[in-house]
């Protein structure tokens, strides 16, 4: 889990994320937004107090595990994409079976 920054170093954040909970639809989680998140929090850790390394191990597992979900779901989707083209030119007549 990761820490929580203290509010006086997010009130820029604040203002601009305060319109984006109004919309119905959650933003999209996307890699940029993993790592402007661990950038922040390690620019604005306490250099006498410093994140424990075992968290900022655990952090790098979840952006990769981040990304192989993002990388699967684009896998998905390009499968998908050729079953409809198949599928659509098998219902044309324009696929011969040998």
């Amino acid at each position: 889990m990761m820490p929580t920054v203290s509010s006086s170093t997010t009130s820029g954040a604040t203002s601009q994320s305060s319109s984006a909970t109004t919309s119905s639809a959650p933003a999209p989680v996307t890699e940029n937004m993993f790592l402007k998140l661990l950038v922040a929090q390690l620019q604005n850790q306490d250099p006498l107090n410093p994140t424990d390394g075992t968290a900022f191990v655990t952090q790098l597992a979840q952006f990769q595990q981040l990304e192989q979900s993002i990388n699967s779901g684009q896998d998905i989707t390009a499968i998908r994409t050729d079953l409809d083209q198949l599928v659509a030119a098998q219902g044309s007549g324009t696929v011969t079976q040998s």
